[in-house]
């Protein structure tokens, strides 16, 4: 008995150490490892953020120290009836074009021709031109058109400061725009200055450059 029981172990035994080796030769325990489920670790449990907690304080707003002592200004909506809001009126007297004073016809070519008569007799060592002025040119905008020949063979091809010499020798300093060929900013001072209105004619003689020598022929008012 004791020796048929030991024959059946040790046959066992070989039996299971054939088979090891069948299945090592088959490479069968790698496979069945790669078959099995992967072992995913837990997650772990989210952490909460303690809610911050936020301290109000109450604090003085910084003033000017020209209003710190002033009570502080209350802001609301009141009701304005749009009858009863003042207009606004211009100060400006050479705004109100109704004084505007016209010279007629007549009176106009009298004084241009008088000043076509001063030109000539200031010889040809000097550039110059005859300019009649119109209320555009003493009243509202102050712009001084130049004539457009004379600018393109005489003045800057850019803008630049131009010098008015009146006859008493008193000198203004205009702006001279290039590309509008005429006199903008200073132009008004000594149109206002010498009192200059419609119909005067003006000899404009360049003595240096960006320098004119500017004489007056005042027109006559009936």
């Amino acid at each position: 008995m004791v020796a048929a029981k030991l024959s059946y172990e040790e046959s066992r035994r070989q039996r299971m150490e054939e088979n090891k080796k069948r299945m090592e030769a088959l490479n069968l325990p790698q496979l069945a490892q790669a078959l099995k489920a992967p072992s995913f670790p837990k997650p772990s449990p989210m952490k909460r953020a303690k809610p911050q907690t936020v301290e109000k304080q109450m604090v003085v707003v910084r003033r000017s120290s020209r209003v710190a002592n002033l009570p502080t200004p209350v802001y609301k909506e009141i009701a304005v009836d749009p009858l009863r809001m003042p207009r606004r009126h211009s100060n400006s007297k050479h705004r109100d074009f109704s004084n505007r004073v016209y010279a007629s016809d007549e009176a106009r070519a009298e004084a241009t021709a008088r000043a076509e008569e001063l030109e000539s007799g200031l010889g040809s060592d000097h550039p110059t031109f005859v300019k009649p002025m119109l209320q555009s040119h003493v009243t509202g905008g102050f712009w001084l058109g130049l004539p457009i020949h004379f600018c393109n063979k005489n003045l800057p091809k850019r803008d630049e400061s131009v010098i008015l010499v009146d006859e008493d020798g008193d000198e203004y300093q205009t702006v001279y725009l290039a590309n509008k060929r005429g006199l903008s900013g200073g132009w008004r001072g000594f149109a206002i200055a010498h009192e200059l209105v419609d119909g005067d004619a003006l000899v404009f003689q360049l003595i240096r450059p960006k320098t004119f020598k500017v004489y007056i022929i005042r027109v006559e008012r009936t």
